[in-house]
């Protein structure tokens, strides 16, 4: 029998809010040239910075790496920007990271860090280019968090319980490329008598990884410190100021920051509430049911969502978060015994 969270007011530490650096068409992975300076643009992940962090960086340093000599600078220090400087130090460059925040004051310390790629894309945007570099980077990073696995890192393993009311059709962010869901182990649909959650007819089970943002982003910030790397805390303002940096293969990892920095019109902010209830470890697993969802964390029962598009705001929606927990009250409570 699965262990119910005990959701309750009174029961809350903590309501955060962070902004989805979004792009209806995807992230982006691609070189710029400005001047004698080469760009390799590495932002715009959606809902999935954590997720897809060391994939797209992969994708990335392969694409500015080959040839270079010389040092590297890599513009950001959230979860994609430390994964591309590592990746970028374990190919035997001195890289320097260039911030105006750092761990933990980056959106990535908000993220819910749950292993899976959602608000990646909207799939009436999206190329078959895209897909196959979707495909890529999820695979690696994939494969990367499972070496990673442990307390060091915060990274372990986690059942998961999708739920709906109708069948599960390919579609959505990433399911339709046919491979993502394979990737995960113990994926199945449950039978009635196999799960606890009343009122739904359909439960796909799956065991997936959970990376918590407190603990791997300040590993991390150590691993890249240990290596050798260097943290300049300055505002990077404008592509003149890149082009005067003095190292000549830079990494754009600056999320929602490119919006501005290189004028993509089409990167937007989508709002996401998280409120933390106090932890309970007894609560091993991760419940998705249409827009709410938990996932058990040693800092707290993190309870979700919102998703609300085009929205600046970093004030949390006292009344979108009553109703997060009315939701998940009764979801919990009507939990039935199997």
């Amino acid at each position: 029998m699965l262990p119910p969270v005990r959701v309750s007011a009174e029961r809350e530490i903590r309501t955060v809010v962070g902004l989805r650096p979004y792009r209806p068409s995807g992230f982006v992975v691609r070189a710029e040239r400005l001047g004698d300076t080469l760009v390799v643009h590495n932002y715009g992940h959606g809902g999935a910075g954590i997720t897809l962090s060391w994939g797209t960086s992969k994708l990335a340093v392969d694409i500015g790496a080959p040839g270079h000599r010389g040092s590297v600078a890599v513009i950001g220090c959230g979860a994609v920007g430390l994964a591309n400087a590592r990746l970028l130090q374990e190919a035997g460059f001195d890289v320097t990271i260039y911030t105006k925040a750092m761990p933990p004051e980056t959106t990535s310390n908000i993220a819910g860090g749950q292993w899976f790629p959602a608000y990646v894309a909207d799939s009436q945007h999206r190329t078959d280019a895209f897909n196959q570099q979707l495909l890529a980077a999820s695979a690696y990073a994939y494969r990367r968090y499972q070496i990673m696995v442990g307390p060091r890192f915060g990274v372990r393993w986690m059942r998961n319980y999708l739920l709906g009311h109708h069948a599960f059709t390919p579609g959505g962010d990433s399911s339709d490329t046919g491979l993502l869901h394979e990737l995960l182990p113990e994926n199945r649909m449950l039978t009635p008598d196999e799960h606890p959650f009343s009122g739904y007819e359909f439960v796909r089970r799956y065991d997936s990884l959970i990376i918590e943002p407190p603990i791997y982003l300040a590993t991390m910030l150590d691993e890249y410190r240990i290596a050798g790397g260097h943290i300049v805390l300055r505002e990077i303002a404008d592509r003149a100021a890149i082009q005067a940096l003095p190292e000549k293969l830079v990494f754009n990892c600056t999320g929602l920051g490119a919006k501005a920095l290189f004028d993509d019109e089409e990167l937007t902010p989508v709002k996401g509430q998280l409120t933390f209830l106090l932890p309970q470890p007894e609560v091993q697993y991760a419940t998705i049911a249409g827009d709410l969802y938990m996932f058990s964390r040693s800092d707290g029962a993190l309870l979700g969502g919102t998703h609300e598009e085009g929205v600046w705001s970093l004030e949390p929606d006292l009344e979108r978060k009553k109703e997060i927990l009315a939701g998940h009250k009764a979801f919990f409570d009507s939990f039935r015994r199997c």
